[in-house]
């Protein structure tokens, strides 16, 4: 049995579509632990960086994700 030859064409755009998404993720990622391993550096090296133990305190967000609880306390009522 033969598919349709628009079907298969949109199964192939589909397809493409999802390898590029795909492939953007990935870089988008890699950037973003290209960028999480350079901040980290620098902070251990400069100052507020890294205790006695040699951690690294962070002083900013480490992504650009938004917090899942509230910032602020909401007073008991």
């Amino acid at each position: 049995m033969f598919t349709h030859p628009d079907l298969m064409w949109a199964q192939l755009k589909q397809r493409q579509h999802d390898l590029i998404a795909e492939a953007d993720a990935y870089r988008l990622l890699a950037a973003a632990r290209r960028s999480r391993r350079a901040r980290g550096a620098s902070d251990a090296e400069g100052a507020g960086g890294g205790g006695p133990d040699g951690r690294v305190i962070a002083s900013h967000p480490a992504g650009n994700l938004a917090a899942c609880v509230p910032h602020a306390a909401v007073p008991a009522r």
